[in-house]
């Protein structure tokens, strides 16, 4: 069945609304003021098939949900960029073309689900790499295309917030606050519903997770090396060194000074003893993790006396790092917070958050067509 006899079996069409028409693929927040609520989450639980394409940077990820089941996530990871010290954009498109089908295999494999059995194709928008979301949005496209589905375009950072709503952990109640850091983003957003979502604060230079991968850069650690910090400072003492922390006024954050302040503590620690970094390596990664958590800890806490919101999560590639998620737990105990951590699975990027937030733009009734291009750029 053609696309357009599954819009007229199932009430679904391309929005008219004049933002929409001048924009199919419109970030989530602008989807022309309607209003989720009550219906998208009864539509929801009918159980509703969503199969999705993640395709953003460098893994190749697809995943298929039903409801808030999740009944595969596939990720195909790229390792060849670790000899580059960071991802290169031309080999990932390439290799997200090698993975893309025997990905989408493993996954209906997996979930256990046929074309037939699946009520849309979502798929990233942006941002991300350019060359990497062409060739994810394309193929999603072309495959909903083949079998008659509609295709859903999700906004990425949308999509890290929304995979709060997955199973198994109850979703947060509206409104709450998402702490969303990741190797591109550090941003804090006030989710006033799933469509309706203001950032309040973010970085004015780099990302908390590019910190610290180039921070981990300067200790002689190999890439990606945000992780290798995070397990070296579970052995080393945070206090053993002080670094600056930039103060910016308001929400946002600054990264950079705090970069230029370990560079300089380690070629004059270096210069004096060769071996400083080799002997000292868990205490120096125990402080640098403890300065940038310290700014995304400080800028949390003033957002929530700001908004009176105590209803909190934390979401991106970063939310995986143990210190963030132990001192959001011991803020919670201190403070009162009802805090929300995402599984492993769900912090990194994954299709599964993809197949969340397109489920919740596709049950308001959004659906994108075959002229939908991908932004690298996309607003929030």
């Amino acid at each position: 069945m053609r696309l357009a006899g599954w819009r007229q079996k199932h009430g679904h069409r391309q929005c008219e609304h004049p933002k929409c028409a001048q924009n199919p693929a419109m970030p989530l927040a602008q989807f022309h003021g309607r209003k989720l609520g009550r219906t998208t989450f009864a539509a929801m639980q009918k159980n509703l098939t969503v199969l999705a394409v993640e395709s953003s940077c460098d893994d190749t990820g697809v995943a298929v949900i039903r409801g808030r089941t999740v009944l595969a996530n596939i990720i195909a990871n790229q390792s060849v960029h670790a000899q580059f010290g960071g991802v290169v954009p031309e080999m990932a498109s390439r290799a997200h073309m090698q993975h893309l089908i025997p990905t989408l295999d493993a996954a209906l494999a997996e979930a256990a689900v046929q074309p037939a059995d699946i009520d849309a194709v979502a798929y990233t928008q942006g941002p991300g790499l350019n060359g990497s979301l062409l060739v994810g949005a394309t193929f999603a496209k072309s495959w909903a295309w083949q079998h008659g589905l509609p295709s859903v375009p999700v906004h990425h950072m949308h999509a890290h917030i929304l995979a709060h709503f997955l199973e198994p952990g109850p979703p947060p109640m509206m409104p709450f606050l998402c702490l969303t850091v990741s190797g591109g983003h550090t941003q804090i957003v006030q989710v006033n519903s799933p469509e309706d979502l203001i950032i309040l604060g973010q970085t004015r230079d780099d990302a908390a997770g590019e910190a610290f991968d180039k921070l981990a850069k300067l200790m002689g650690l190999p890439y990606p090396g945000g992780p290798l910090i995070d397990q070296l400072a579970a052995t080393g003492d945070a206090g053993a060194f002080s670094f600056a922390k930039p103060q910016v006024d308001g929400l946002d954050m600054s990264f950079s000074g705090l970069k230029t302040s370990v560079l300089q503590f380690l070629q004059r620690e270096m210069a004096a003893d060769a071996d400083f970094v080799a002997s000292r390596q868990a205490d120096i990664a125990a402080s640098v993790q403890s300065a940038i958590l310290g700014i995304l800890m400080d800028k949390l806490t003033k957002a929530v006396a700001a908004t009176g919101i105590t209803e909190v999560a934390i979401a991106g590639g970063v939310s995986a790092n143990r210190g963030l998620r132990a001192a959001l737990g011991e803020k919670a105990e201190r403070s009162g917070w009802r805090v929300h951590i995402p599984p492993m699975a769900h912090c990194t990027d994954n299709a599964a958050m993809i197949a969340m937030a397109g489920s919740l733009r596709f049950a308001a009734g959004c659906i994108g067509g075959l002229e939908v291009a991908p932004d690298p750029r996309l607003p929030f």
